[in-house]
């Protein structure tokens, strides 16, 4: 009989809840700051159509209907799915998909995806599919937005070893550069004290890779920003490569 194909990282610690127990420091201001500034350069109409591509528990497509958006969060936790949808109303739904299948809705005006929400499959060829089902979604001269980590930058800022302390959890955290992929280690031991072990695999794409991967899927590069002030991309200094996109 054939084995049984290896699970994703993604698939198991996204739905955990010491994943949202690890990062509910995240700054959310921050987060929804830098959401208003794009909607201020990006302008989408009254009403217009977005969607949140990998959108985890839903805060930032719901704060994005509160600007008068008819709004799509797409994630692929069924526990943080399940969690957003406490927020849904008439133009605000949600529903458990994997960004490699074809998006169920279309189309839209404006597709986000934020917060280093890509790179995250073993196979190169699957970020090209993914692409591919973003621009679909999108209408003709819709806008698709990537936030990605500088590569370079935190290659060469890597911690190796962190230790952070979160109510009664001790998360020690390993990092390195494997095959390609910036690993995150995640070791800790669970409320019952079992050890518990988890990682996190973000493929290093550079700007180039990205370049290649939008020109296959049919997608015009407009601009790149390098922070979530929106400043110029520097490629040794930003901290963020944030695409503009056009179909």
């Amino acid at each position: 009989m054939p084995s049984a194909p290896p699970t994703e990282w993604f698939s198991t610690w996204f739905d955990s809840p010491y994943y949202h127990r690890l990062y509910r420091e995240r700054n959310h201001e921050e987060a929804r700051a830098f959401l208003g500034q794009l909607l201020r350069h990006v302008r989408p109409r009254p009403g217009a159509r977005l969607l949140d591509l990998a959108c985890g528990k839903g805060r930032h497509a719901l704060y994005l209907s509160e600007q008068g958006y008819d709004v799509t969060g797409v994630d692929l936790s069924a526990e943080s799915i399940r969690y957003a949808r406490q927020f849904a109303h008439e133009h605000l739904h949600f529903y458990e998909h994997d960004m490699r299948e074809p998006l169920p809705t279309g189309s839209f005006d404006l597709v986000l995806n934020l917060f280093t929400s890509f790179g995250y499959f073993e196979q190169e060829t699957d970020n090209v599919v993914a692409l591919r089902n973003a621009a679909a979604a999108l209408r003709p001269g819709g806008k698709l937005i990537i936030d990605f980590m500088n590569t370079r930058l935190t290659l060469r800022e890597l911690v190796a070893h962190e230790t952070k302390q979160i109510d009664h959890t001790t998360f020690q955290l390993y990092r390195h550069f494997q095959n390609g992929f910036i690993v995150k280690e995640i070791r800790f031991r669970d409320d019952e004290q079992q050890e518990q072990y988890f990682e996190e695999r973000v493929r290093a794409l550079s700007r180039e890779q990205f370049e290649e991967y939008f020109q296959i899927a049919g997608l015009r590069l407009m601009t790149i920003w390098g922070d979530y002030q929106l400043r110029p991309f520097e490629p040794e200094s930003s901290p963020r490569m944030i695409f503009v996109l056009k179909k």
